[in-house]
């Protein structure tokens, strides 16, 4: 616990200087500027999508409307039983078209090739099921900039944030290869017509309990580890790289966690390359996504997270305490295997262990409430700051009931939710020793547009 609380509070620290200088500078250098720049990378925007009928015209509609000079959207259709495709259709009018594809990564085979007669940039691919990473290699494939961003086809973007996530990549001279947003819960926003026109919280506790969990994981941990180039995680959701870096790398992996493991490989390859090159995490831009409202779909959501985790950091281990890797191999490594991963086994333990005392009566009361008091009380503060950050830099939660809110639930995480997150990931582990395997990972969806 003192060791958790050593590190944590030294990445709130960092995180607290680098979004207020972040945020300062935002004030004197406005975006805007880079509408007009001649520096302005072009990017491929990559949505792949498996069954995302009700929330991908909303998504891709957000997308056309963003503020950047030269862009093009690639929706690939990753061999959805749902109506998808036909949804697309009605929306963009698809006409069927003939493109040369540069086969640079493996993929399954693409069944049909549209273009919108609305919006000329926007590009639909029809294929034949091979997952997400599939999918992904496949937009690749057909992208034609030498930048490109995946996202999830159920996502809302601001309209500016792509002047904001490639702000790092323009001005590093290509110095850095790969930047990510932050993601935010959308359930209980306002959106109409792929565009967010309203910042609300859901009134289920559950979701509630994740936009918390998203703020201490992106405003503290990811500025944390990205300030001295330890990420290992851009988000899937909204994450924007070089290509050539990444088929230089293989592409994405199929795996659980294709996302974490193509940023730790691209990390390796830097290495190897003796290059120097960054990937950073820009705290302001922000994608708005729809988060599991029912246990089952969490569960599964966090099952799966974990998984990916270990299999990552499994896939990838020759870098562990390898002083040839730097701070990703002595540093990075470490934290996300001991305290990450290992984290969650150590918290069961103790569970056990003291319900065992209780029937035992090998337990010592006073000190273990007063332990449970302080674990409670760090992790409340330890939310509420993040919080208290979001507030203080970018202010997306404006209303007093929203802070309120947020509070009063961050309170009660040690009582429910923090056990159960525990159980699920341990129930991953579980899952993985007996390699019992997942796909896309599709969760139910209500649809986050009120179109």
């Amino acid at each position: 616990m003192i060791i958790i609380i050593t590190i944590y509070g030294a990445m709130l620290i960092i995180s607290f200087f680098q979004i207020r200088k972040i945020y300062q500078l935002d004030q004197i250098e406005p975006y805007q500027e880079f509408l007009q720049s001649n520096f302005t990378k072009p990017i491929s925007i990559l949505v792949p999508a498996y069954n995302e009928s009700i929330g991908i015209c909303a998504s891709v509609r957000s997308l056309l409307s963003i503020e950047y000079p030269e862009f093009e959207v690639i929706v690939i259709n990753d061999g959805s039983t749902d109506d998808t495709l036909q949804k697309l259709d009605e929306v963009f009018k698809l006409k069927k078209t003939n493109m040369v594809v540069r086969r640079q990564l493996e993929t399954k085979e693409i069944k049909a090739m549209y273009t919108s007669t609305i919006y000329p940039n926007l590009i639909i691919a029809d294929k034949d099921n091979g997952g997400k990473a599939d999918a992904l290699n496949a937009g690749i494939n057909l992208s034609k900039y030498p930048y490109f961003c995946s996202l999830d086809g159920d996502s809302i973007i601001e309209r500016n944030a792509f002047l904001k996530v490639l702000k790092p990549i323009i001005e590093s001279d290509d110095e850095v290869i790969a930047s990510g947003g932050t993601v935010r819960i959308a359930n209980g926003c306002v959106i109409q017509n792929g565009d967010l026109t309203e910042i609300g919280l859901s009134k289920n506790p559950l979701v509630t309990m994740q936009i918390i969990e998203y703020l201490r994981a992106f405003l503290t941990g990811r500025v944390g580890l990205s300030k001295n180039n330890l990420l290992l995680i851009v988000s899937g959701a909204f994450g924007v790289f070089s290509k050539k870096w990444v088929i230089d790398a293989g592409g994405y992996a199929h795996t659980v966690g294709e996302d974490m493991e193509l940023v730790v490989r691209l990390h390796r390859l830097i290495k190897e390359k003796k290059a120097n090159k960054k990937i950073v995490y820009v705290p302001d831009p922000v994608c708005w996504t729809e988060a599991p409202e029912s246990m089952k779909y969490l569960r599964r959501q966090r099952k799966r997270w974990h998984k990916g985790l270990f299999d990552s950091l499994w896939r990838h281990r020759k870098l562990m305490f390898n002083p040839k890797y730097g701070t990703i191999g002595m540093v990075s490594m470490p934290y996300f295997f001991f305290i990450e991963f290992l984290g969650p086994v150590i918290e069961m333990f103790g569970y056990l262990f003291f319900i065992f005392s209780l029937f035992t009566g090998s337990i010592y009361f006073e000190y273990a409430i007063l332990f449970f008091l302080v674990s409670m009380v760090y992790g409340s503060f330890y939310s509420m700051a993040a919080v208290l950050l979001e507030e203080w830099s970018m202010e997306r939660y404006t209303k007093v009931s929203h802070f309120v809110t947020l509070f009063l639930v961050s309170l009660t995480e040690t009582f429910w939710y923090r056990p159960l997150t525990v159980f699920w990931r341990i129930e991953g582990i579980v899952e993985m020793i007996f390699r019992k395997k997942g796909g896309w990972g599709e969760m139910v969806r209500k649809g986050v547009s009120n179109e």
